[in-house]
């Protein structure tokens, strides 16, 4: 049984999954956007987020050297913590969007996705809810 076992493994050792998040979470800062698997784009997510929340409290030593210890390129550091991080200064979280893409991989069929950065002025709107009606019974 899998009950309380969060996360998915990727048939990969710790370590390599592990490297493989920092690498992808790097080049989305990088370049804004990355197409990926689904599974890996909904796995990267959170750990993204929590990078940006960490820039977003602004730039301080102990904060940029977490940073620096999960990205692997200390331009991209400073990216995060100079351009990233300001532009999300008045959102509360979700700061990346997953777009499922039609095609799927020729190799072995996965799903693929594209994950990218919320633009500045993007906003996500709030779940409209259905007007009640008031009824005289």
């Amino acid at each position: 049984m899998r009950h309380r076992k969060a996360g998915r493994k990727f048939k990969r050792s710790p370590e390599h999954r592990r490297m493989l998040l920092r690498n992808l979470a790097t080049a989305l800062l990088e370049h804004g956007k990355i197409e990926t698997t689904l599974a890996k784009a909904k796995e990267l997510q959170p750990f993204v987020e929590k990078l940006i929340t960490l820039a977003k409290d602004g730039w301080n030593l102990n904060n940029f050297r977490r940073a620096l210890a999960v990205l692997t390129q200390k331009k991209i550091a400073f990216e995060l913590f100079h351009t990233i991080g300001p532009r999300y200064q008045g959102r509360p979280g979700g700061y990346t969007r997953i777009y499922k893409l039609a095609k799927v991989r020729q190799g072995d069929a996965a799903p693929m996705a594209v994950i990218a950065l919320l633009g500045e002025k993007e906003q996500v709107k709030a779940p409209t809810r259905p007007a009640v009606v008031a009824t005289n019974a």
